[in-house]
């Protein structure tokens, strides 16, 4: 009970800064929820094999009211390009279907080394370029881009996090404004999300070792303290963005980035 009591309050913890970080950057929280709910799970026991699975369908799930509410508290600052979302959500559905597939199929260890490699490229660009060059004036045509966002969305939701600094650091590079780059990133958060944790709820289904409480590879005990505290703190983490710059705040979170990528390639290599 007391393990139980313990991964409760971490998980609230969680939402909390999650929610801010979602609010701020544009993105849904996963890049904070994975590797804390990751290392939880193992402390109460979670088979190694499937913790990864666990710790990124849940949070994918939590993702989903948190990209609404974001997505909602930009939009009310007219942070919300809807005509990028209608062309491009497609190809970001199509992507975060494939990843879930795939990340169903590969050994927790994969995952963990495909999220910590990601998330160490994150951290690098938060902490040395925290403020992206656009290289051109408008979005280009062509394949190009349909290409790019099927990645962001297969690797996000192999990941479990909402695409935002995938999407941010697109759209800025492609001369989107940052505030309505980040605006627009979290509602993309959505189309990665809701997908994935259909996926890893159907790919866990059967699943002997799941945790109890769980539905699929998502934890439902996750998405009921996670969820709430992110959709209630991300609308600070916007007022946040829209007030102050972001360049500090960027190079913590790099900083944050490198710890966890550190910790998951040392348990996967380990």
């Amino acid at each position: 009970m007391e393990q139980w009591l313990i991964l409760g309050i971490a998980m609230l913890a969680t939402g909390v800064v999650a929610g801010i970080l979602a609010g701020l950057f544009g993105i849904g929280g996963g890049i904070v929820i994975v590797p804390v709910l990751e290392a939880a799970l193992g402390f109460i026991g979670v088979d190694p094999a499937i913790r990864m699975h666990v710790a990124v369908g849940t949070s994918l799930a939590t993702i989903i009211p948190t990209s609404i509410s974001s997505a909602r508290s930009h939009h009310r600052h007219g942070a919300v390009d809807v005509g990028i979302v209608r062309r491009w959500a497609v190809f970001v559905l199509l992507g975060a279907l494939l990843g879930a597939y795939i990340a169903s199929r590969v050994h927790s260890d994969v995952l963990a080394i495909v999220f910590a490699t990601l998330a160490m490229l994150m951290a690098v660009k938060s902490v040395f370029f925290p403020e992206s060059r656009a290289l051109t004036d408008e979005i280009p045509g062509g394949p190009l881009v349909p290409g790019l966002l099927l990645f962001i969305g297969c690797a996000s939701a192999m990941m479990g996090i909402g695409g935002g600094l995938f999407t941010v650091m697109t759209l800025t590079l492609f001369g989107v404004a940052i505030h309505r780059a980040v605006g627009t990133a979290a509602l993309f958060g959505l189309f990665i999300a809701l997908p994935g944790t259909l996926g890893f709820i159907a790919a866990g289904w059967d699943d002997p070792r799941i945790p109890a409480a769980s539905l699929g590879f998502v934890s439902l005990l996750g998405f009921v303290c996670i969820a709430p505290t992110t959709v209630l703190t991300a609308p600070l983490g916007a007022r946040i963005a829209h007030a102050l710059s972001a360049k500090r705040l960027s190079m913590l979170f790099g900083i944050f980035l490198v710890v966890a990528s550190i910790r998951l390639f040392y348990r996967a290599l380990a």
